[in-house]
């Protein structure tokens, strides 16, 4: 199974690949997706979203992973970062693939065990579970793999308990 884990956001949008051999999580791709504030708005949306299907389409995956949202005291944050979770969720229905959205508690919980895991933590884990030889590049790629990795974590379960989460 390939995944394809998405840390959204408007100015860093980390992406991140794992394919699953058995039970073994194996890197395929990793990046930042940088856009400019000196970028008109609709460009960098649509870098997002060029960006975002080249991907889909190079990797072909069974699923894609997103870092749920929940902003209380940021009303203008969650508005960019919306936009750039809308582009994402477009170029997955024009491909018809399935969505699943994971809170930030659930993929910390689902890496290192406990819902109160720390960055360093969370990259340490993405390392160590894919073998890498370095960290990730970006702390927003490292975070889009762990999204790849707590999708394929939690599938067994919701697959046996007939869960959906899909969007």
């Amino acid at each position: 199974m390939i995944v394809v884990g998405i840390d959204p956001g408007l100015a860093n949008l980390g992406i991140g690949v794992v394919r699953e051999d058995g039970k073994t999580p194996v890197h395929l791709h990793s990046e930042l997706v940088r856009t400019s504030t000196e970028t008109p708005h609709p460009q960098r949306i649509a870098l997002i979203y060029k960006a975002v299907r080249s991907v889909l389409e190079l990797h072909r995956p069974e699923a894609l992973s997103i870092e749920a949202q929940y902003f209380h005291a940021q009303p203008g944050t969650a508005f960019k970062v919306g936009e750039a979770v809308g582009v994402v969720m477009l170029a997955c229905a024009q491909l018809d693939i399935p969505v699943f959205e994971y809170g930030p508690m659930e993929v910390k919980q689902a890496l290192v065990g406990t819902g109160q895991a720390s960055k360093e933590q969370i990259i340490f884990m993405v390392r160590a579970m894919l073998q890498l030889k370095i960290s990730p590049a970006s702390s927003h790629s490292a975070d889009a793999l762990a999204l790849a990795l707590t999708h394929l974590a939690s599938r067994r379960v919701r697959d046996f308990a007939g869960l959906s989460r899909r969007k």
